[in-house]
């Protein structure tokens, strides 16, 4: 028997494509897997958001359906999004952001509210809280859409005057009511 030395196994990092497009948010950051599923979309200064790392590829082609219809929606033509997403999350976090994609255009829901949609107890509110904060896909999945059981702007990630100018958009505030201007 021949040794050649310890064995190793080889592994490579993901492949992550990114690109940047500009919108009334600010310049987002798209990234994508190596099979153009958007995994994350992120805005500057954004609470747990990527920023462009060494190694990453950029890309166009991958993100040209991304580009076109949040494009649409930013105008106020588009009201939901047909989009591959491949986001990394827990089960229960999937399970957040699946029930996230069912908040229709247009309305609003409250932390208690998406956790009885999942079947989570309401001592689960605060983890659905922080599932919801951290959805990787801003816009996207419309964590947005979410306000406090009061009808208060609550947490976003991304910061409150852009989940303000996104309900705008929207038309839909607490309760369908107009957005309220900012403090």
């Amino acid at each position: 028997m021949t040794m050649t030395g310890p064995s190793t196994t080889a592994t490579t990092a993901p492949v992550v494509l990114c690109t940047t497009l500009d919108s009334p948010l600010g310049p987002l950051l798209l990234t994508a897997d190596d099979s153009g599923a958007l995994t994350s979309l992120s805005v500057p200064g954004q609470k747990g958001g990527r920023t462009s790392e060494d190694g990453w590829r950029t890309a166009e082609e991958p993100f040209r359906d991304a580009r076109e219809q949040l494009a649409a929606y930013f105008a106020g033509e588009r009201t939901e999004f047909r989009l591959p997403l491949r986001p990394e999350g827990t089960e229960f976090r999937r399970r957040v952001w699946d029930a996230l994609d069912a908040v229709p255009y247009g309305t609003t829901t409250s932390y208690g509210e998406l956790a009885a949609r999942i079947g989570a107890s309401r001592a689960a509110v605060r983890a659905v809280g922080g599932a919801i904060g951290a959805n990787p896909l801003l816009v996207l999945r419309p964590c947005h859409r979410v306000i406090g059981a009061d009808g208060s702007l609550t947490g976003y990630a991304g910061g409150l005057d852009r989940k303000r100018l996104l309900l705008a958009l929207e038309g839909s505030g607490p309760g369908g009511a107009p957005v309220p201007p900012s403090a």
